[in-house]
């Protein structure tokens, strides 16, 4: 059993922010920024592509909830929704999982970089193959 699994179970503590039958939202034990919340489904699912739809969005209903909240408590100056895919994405703990992370200022933890490679540039043919149809 993974480690969010025995934390909606409650055999691990944690410092539960919002519950319902379907979702746990609990502070990051080691948080990036005060107030670095996690939003689970209670139901074991991998990553975002395994987890049902309706369910991913009442995870994200929930993180608008605690945004909502958290302005009132925190005062941050912003916010971060993450979700990791995969190990080359960074995901450590194969639960799906949202991270809330109130943001303060360009010092508080948290470092964001969006680099634009020449390498990650698409031809027009791939970009026609993206294109949902």
């Amino acid at each position: 059993m993974c480690l969010f699994c025995k934390i909606a179970l409650h055999e691990i503590p944690s410092t539960t922010v919002y519950e319902d039958d379907d979702i746990l939202a609990f502070l990051d034990i080691n948080p990036v920024t005060k107030g670095h919340t996690l939003i689970i489904p209670k139901q074991h699912y991998e990553n975002l592509v395994d987890c049902p739809n309706e369910l991913f969005a009442k995870m994200h209903n929930v993180a608008r909830s605690l945004t909502l909240h958290y302005d009132s408590v925190l005062n941050p100056a912003g916010y971060n929704y993450l979700s990791n895919t995969n190990e080359a994405a960074g995901q450590s703990i194969f639960h799906v999982h949202l991270h809330l992370i109130p943001r303060y200022d360009e010092n508080d933890g948290l470092i964001l970089r969006f680099n634009s490679p020449e390498s990650a540039k698409l031809d027009e043919a791939t970009k026609l193959l993206l294109k949902q149809k």
